[in-house]
């Protein structure tokens, strides 16, 4: 199980470095995922301990919330001057990025689903 963790911190800490060193446009946190991912393909024998961590901090991810709340509390008069703007933004922000997903949906599934398929869910022959 430690190995498993240490896994994920060592394509973590690699895809920052990365990131850092070179300057990509991407993440160090997604250079890390795609480093995790290379090495689940090479070494197929790590998935099982990986997956029973993931599945352990999958159930406990309630609790990595915790510091990110604390320091919400800390900002209390920050919040409560700009509170407003930033419950007005992140609603308005939700709602665009759910009017604008359903939109490329409906778009690809038109684009890329047969008329028939769509509305039957048969395969046409």
């Amino acid at each position: 199980m430690l190995r498993a963790i240490f896994l994920l911190f060592a394509c973590q800490l690699t895809g920052e470095i990365l990131h850092r060193l070179t300057g990509l446009a991407l993440p160090g946190s997604v250079i890390g995922m795609l480093l995790l991912l290379a090495w689940l393909t090479l070494v197929p024998r790590e998935r099982p301990t990986l997956t029973a961590v993931t599945s352990w901090l999958t159930a406990h991810l309630a609790v990595m919330f915790v510091p990110a709340a604390v320091g919400l509390i800390e900002e209390g008069d920050i919040l409560a001057a700009q509170g407003i703007g930033l419950v007005v933004a992140t609603v308005t922000s939700t709602v665009l990025t759910m009017a604008v997903t359903a939109i490329v949906f409906r778009w690809a599934l038109g684009r890329f689903v047969p008329l028939d398929d769509a509305n039957t869910g048969e395969k046409s022959a």
